[in-house]
């Protein structure tokens, strides 16, 4: 098993550009598993009050056609 406290001291390391490199990876990786669970949590109808409130919203005339 990898030992994070050893990755986290490679990144000390790193030269300035190798760390924004990795920086941008990082948040790369975070948004397309964000992206999956939305998507997963969509297909499971688990986002569907988000839509019930957005009707809500219209119907009280406190939300705007796009």
């Amino acid at each position: 098993m990898i030992d994070i406290k050893k990755i986290k001291n490679e990144i000390e390391k790193l030269p300035e550009s190798d760390f924004s490199e990795l920086r941008r990876w990082i948040a790369e990786k975070d948004w397309e598993k964000w992206d999956k669970k939305i998507e997963k949590d969509s297909k499971a109808n688990k986002l569907d009050f988000l839509i019930d409130e957005a009707k809500e919203e219209k119907k009280n005339g406190n939300l705007n056609d796009l």
